[in-house]
């Protein structure tokens, strides 16, 4: 049994899915559930019509709709079959549903969190239905089932946490025995609290999904299909030439993620880890192509370093105060604040008297800095990058700091770090300086590929 998660570009059209149709109906023998983000933007469109409507736009929120509705039917009937007349009622529906939904925040004026919620449910809800109406019509077995029935959360709407007790015994309860007799086709991204409110794990989130249901089902695999070869030794967004990495171990995967991998959700591998569950990242446009397999252990490597990832719109926050110098409790004080609002922290640098620190969400920072100067001098400096050397040889091979350095000597480099994990080496440049940054980095460390890790 495997779980095979599509992102919104392996679905955002017609010819979409169908080559989606084809890859699972290639691996109807092994038992698929099948995980699916919305449509192409939708999400994106859903929550800015929410937006629209509650700041008294509703003629053009509900253009917004009018709009999502007609590609949702173009693109959804047409590979629907003999089924399409049932597929019809139901996106009518849901649309009819949103239409309702949008009128009221219109007359209410405010956009809560977990209106927000209800709104972006409906791109996954919409996209796997119909999915299962386009497996249905090629000839499988297929099963729409809801992710709001089995995967549950807490009430943090926009970023609800999941219940995994409760979650798994559900998944395993029914969507195990329901892939045992047909493709299973279940929304990413969403869930539900135990008393039925619907809620989302946050952007990105249908990894996570997927990751879960995995966990839940005690599948063989998880894959991730999207619009990329696998993890590559570099962003193609930033620079050409990457080279696709065969196999890496959770421990990469994971740091890679984090520092701004975008083909993985950060928080996917942690249900595929406790469960020792197998992840690929495969493409959609070209399936015959192996992709990325993280496991436990990956193959052994000659390359220290396997990929080089990067965080574009950094903000520097420097913290310093003479007053607290050797004062107990000073950066005890500036941790709870961050805790406080939430605000998550990527690299720290630290002495005495001054702590400097990157964030990627500048959502409280004006609340937060106010709270920081009641007791500390605080400066902000926008406009940088991550960039962060990831690799599990780094910790055993004397010398990549100093390499790393004397390709970038002509860089003004901001902050250090190397991770308490061992597993990689950071730092801040300006935003301006990420392109040649990455290109200098990459000519180093892969002039020389291992052709056992690297295609």
């Amino acid at each position: 049994m495997i779980v095979m998660k599509f992102g919104g570009t392996s679905v955002e059209s017609q010819e979409a899915i169908a080559r989606v149709t084809a890859i699972v109906q290639a691996r109807e023998h092994y038992r698929p559930v099948v995980v699916v983000s919305a449509m192409g933007k939708t999400t994106n469109k859903l929550l800015e019509a929410a937006r629209e409507a509650a700041t008294g736009h509703r003629d053009g929120a509900l253009a917004l709709v009018d709009e999502m509705r007609g590609h949702h039917l173009t693109h959804g009937l047409s590979l629907a079959g003999a089924f399409a007349a049932e597929l019809d009622r139901y996106i009518r529906a849901h649309f009819e549903w949103l239409d309702e939904l949008i009128k009221g925040l219109s007359v209410v004026g405010e956009l809560s969190p977990r209106s927000m919620d209800a709104v972006a449910s409906v791109g996954e809800r919409l996209s796997s239905l119909i999915l299962s109406f386009a497996f249905r019509a090629a000839g499988m077995r297929a099963q729409h089932v809801d992710s709001r029935r089995v995967l549950f959360t807490d009430d943090a709407f926009t970023q609800a946490q999941p219940l995994f007790e409760e979650t798994y015994m559900q998944l395993r309860d029914t969507v195990r025995p329901a892939a045992q007799q047909s493709v299973v086709v279940m929304g990413g991204f969403i869930g539900a609290t135990l008393g039925g409110q619907t809620t989302t794990l946050g952007r990105g989130g249908s990894d996570f999904s997927a990751a879960i249901i995995g966990a839940g089902i005690d599948a063989d695999e998880i894959q991730i299909w999207t619009d990329v070869d696998g993890m590559l030794t570099a962003d193609p967004r930033i620079i050409p030439g990457g080279h696709r990495v065969k196999s890496i171990s959770f421990e990469e995967a994971a740091e890679m993620a984090y520092f701004g991998a975008k083909v993985l959700h950060p928080a996917t591998l942690l249900p595929a880890i406790e469960r020792n569950i197998p992840v690929l990242i495969l493409n959609s446009r070209r399936p015959d192509v192996e992709g990325t397999r993280i496991t436990f252990h990956a193959l052994p490597c000659r390359n220290p370093v396997k990929s080089i990832s990067c965080k574009r719109n950094i903000t520097i926050l420097n913290i310093g105060s003479t007053r607290m110098l050797l004062a107990h409790g000073f950066m005890r004080r500036i941790f709870e604040i961050f805790d406080r609002y939430r605000t998550s922290i990527d690299m720290v640098s630290t002495s005495e008297v001054s702590v400097s620190l990157t964030l990627d969400n500048r959502e409280n920072v004006d609340l937060i800095c106010r709270e920081l100067r009641e007791f500390s001098q605080v400066s902000m400096e926008d406009g940088h990058a991550i960039v962060c050397l990831v690799g599990e040889k780094i910790r055993h091979t004397p010398g990549i700091a100093g390499r790393a350095f004397q390709v970038l000597e002509k860089k003004n480099i901001r902050m250090i770090s190397q991770g308490a994990s061992l597993l990689n080496l950071g730092f801040v440049v300006a935003e301006a300086d990420l392109r040649e940054t990455v290109a200098a980095l990459h000519a180093e460390f892969f002039s020389d590929l291992d052709p056992a890790v690297f295609d």
